[in-house]
């Protein structure tokens, strides 16, 4: 049976034959709402732990109970548009935030104006170079690659009758961890991070990080994924920090990098010193192994999208259904073509025509990958990290070879890797959003302008929201460690300066190359010795959470069902918090008094407020109305 016989099979939940309201502008309106507030919400979070969330199910829901609800429109195709719109938000949240921040760590000058030509020309290529690829990858590859956010995505949509409920879920949730941060971090009635040391055991220190969005996000990825980054938060505060301590403790020198001698540090003077050091060679390698392990099917996913595009060429000549039309061939050609010409030419970047034709290769041959694998394992799942440090790597070391170093260097070489980075994002999430559209019925070129929208509206305030965190929080700090964006600068400034404490580094590489041996994510393990352990505690909570409830629920179904409304709650949670931490960092920016200093200094008063907190989150999504038993 042929592939087009296949495919002719499948129907769509509104036809081809049949038009609703799609790209109206009520949706685009409501769509660009909602990208500005998960773009801020996921730059504010992949600054504080380097991990973003899917915006497509919370989106999808809040977009049925506005247009359903409130306005009393009854389209799919709108929904699945505003939906479309807030992914390109999240998306160029990530991709700014594991990169970008770099600049502000080397203290460079930096303006909007650059963060807005990085992003959008970035965004821009994600959707460009992803249209030639849905004729393969979404439509005659239906049945095999299953897309899982998109399909998610598609089954809220039709079983938008439940809208209500789940947008109920996501409300209540966006208010409790908004005032939860509210109260904690804007009035300080009451500390956010309770920490203790362990007696008789010198430096080693165990915390927690009393915050919604990291519970949410504990509850989101799960218990396992939770727990090998919780491991390795402990390795480094409970094994390596002690095991500086007594090694180093007996010298009056400072130890290269740090500035101080080890007997005068305290744990958190040994984290920023050297463990920092040794989880960036943990994430490197980490990042760099996920890749290799990635290789045949990125090698396969080559091929075959070049064979699909060959096998794609020529076949006009008929008349092209509605649910068939993506942006004409000419219209993506030339905008791929003008926007290299713009990066290799316009001097906002510096990064000159080698850095152009590295965005064009590597766009090229990673958007593509990407565009595959996540429809395999979803988009949280994408080594884009690995590609974007591979990236950074070889463009660095030709800069480096050319003769083009120092500070100047770096920063070209890591505006290469935020395009590429912000290209990978942008296209992994259009991929899952097509998929959306192809099972809704929706207009693929409809949807390729909707995210187009989203990346504007997105990366125009995308660089704002990053002023106003470095302002109110400091990228690099405790609280903002901007833990991808660090390695990316680590990285740049071993190849093109050879500054690093080189010894560090190979520790956490050596870290993460045992990890694998053990059978562990090493990438995951690293984000955990990378940021302080009270990051990961949390995250453990809420993985905790999700386990009890996949032990205690009797079937399949009903687990499913439990966890739909818990990870509807918690990402209420998340963007709860989330949002108010970029409130509270606009107040701070306009020189509005914040308390330094909590009101009540007690520890058991934020941990049983968190242990509460946790409660709440089981008994949302286990005692449900639907879920009793």
């Amino acid at each position: 049976m042929s592939d087009d016989s296949k495919q002719s099979k499948f129907v769509p939940y509104v036809s081809s034959s049949k038009s609703l309201p799609e790209l109206t502008v009520t949706a685009i309106i409501l769509g660009i709402i909602l990208a500005v507030v998960f773009g801020a919400a996921n730059a504010y979070l992949g600054l504080r732990v380097g991990l973003t969330v899917s915006a497509s199910i919370p989106a999808a829901v809040i977009s049925m109970a506005i247009l359903r609800g409130l306005f009393r429109r009854n389209s799919i195709l709108e929904n699945n548009i505003v939906q479309t719109m807030t992914t390109a938000g999240e998306a160029i949240g990530a991709g700014a935030v594991f990169t970008l921040p770099a600049l502000f760590l080397w203290k460079v000058p930096v303006n909007q104006g650059l963060f807005i030509f990085i992003v959008l020309t970035g965004g821009f290529l994600g959707v460009f170079m992803m249209v030639p690829l849905r004729q393969l990858l979404i439509v005659k590859e239906h049945e095999i690659l299953p897309y899982p956010e998109g399909t998610a995505c598609a089954e809220v949509l039709k079983s938008g009758e439940e809208g209500g409920t789940s947008a109920k879920l996501i409300g209540i949730g966006l208010l409790v961890g908004g005032l939860f941060k509210a109260v904690g971090d804007g009035f300080k009635l009451f500390k956010t991070e309770v920490e203790t040391g362990i007696s008789n055991f010198k430096n080693a220190v165990v915390g927690i990080d009393t915050l919604p969005a990291l519970l949410g996000v504990g509850y989101i990825i799960g218990p396992r994924v939770a727990g090998q980054m919780l491991g390795g938060g402990l390795l480094a505060w409970i094994v390596l920090i002690p095991v500086i301590s007594f090694f180093g403790g007996g010298g009056a020198q400072a130890i290269f990098p740090a500035e101080v001698p080890i007997a005068k540090l305290d744990a958190w003077g040994i984290w920023e010193g050297y463990i920092r050091y040794i989880g960036a060679g943990a994430v490197a390698v980490g990042g760099l192994i996920t890749l290799v392990k990635s290789l045949p099917t990125l090698f396969g996913s080559f091929m075959d999208t070049f064979r699909g595009v060959r096998a794609n060429k020529g076949q006009a000549g008929y008349a092209v259904p509605r649910t068939e039309m993506d942006i004409p061939k000419q219209y993506v050609i030339g905008g791929i073509i003008a926007i290299i010409l713009i990066i290799a030419f316009v001097p906002v970047t510096n990064v000159g025509i080698i850095g152009a034709i590295a965005i064009a290769v590597f766009g090229f041959l990673f958007v593509s990958v990407a565009s595959r694998i996540v429809g395999v394992v979803g988009s949280s799942s994408s080594p884009v990290s690995g590609m974007t440090i591979a990236t950074l790597l070889i463009v660095t070391l030709v800069y480096k070879a050319t003769g083009f170093t120092g500070i100047n260097g770096m920063v070209a070489a890591l505006v290469v890797a935020a395009i590429i980075c912000t290209a990978l994002a942008v296209a992994g999430d259009v991929s899952q959003d097509l998929k959306t559209g192809y099972i809704v019925g929706g207009t693929p070129w409809k949807q390729q302008v909707a995210m187009m929208i989203g990346v504007v509206a997105s990366g125009s305030i995308i660089g704002f929201i990053l002023i106003l965190m470095d302002n109110a929080y400091h990228m690099g700090s405790a609280e903002l460690p901007a833990p991808k964006a660090a390695l990316m600068k680590i990285l740049a400034e071993g190849v093109l300066g050879g500054d690093l404490p080189w010894d560090l580094i190979f520790i956490g590489a050596a870290i993460a190359v045992t990890l694998e041996f053990f059978g562990l994510n090493s990438l995951v393990v690293a984000v955990g010795i990378y940021l302080p352990v009270h990051v990961s505690t949390p995250i453990m909570v809420g993985g905790f959470v999700r386990y009890f409830i996949d032990r205690f629920s009797k079937s399949d179904a009903i687990r499913e069902e439990r966890n739909d409304r818990g990870i509807l709650f918690a990402s209420g949670l998340i963007a709860g918090e989330s949002l108010v931490g970029v409130l509270i960092a606009i107040l701070i920016y306009f020189g509005t008094p914040i308390p330094d200093n909590a009101l009540l200094s007690s520890n058991l008063i934020p941990f049983i407020l968190f242990l509460l907190l946790a409660g709440l989150l089981w008994y949302v999504a286990y005692k449900g109305k639907k879920n009793r038993v």
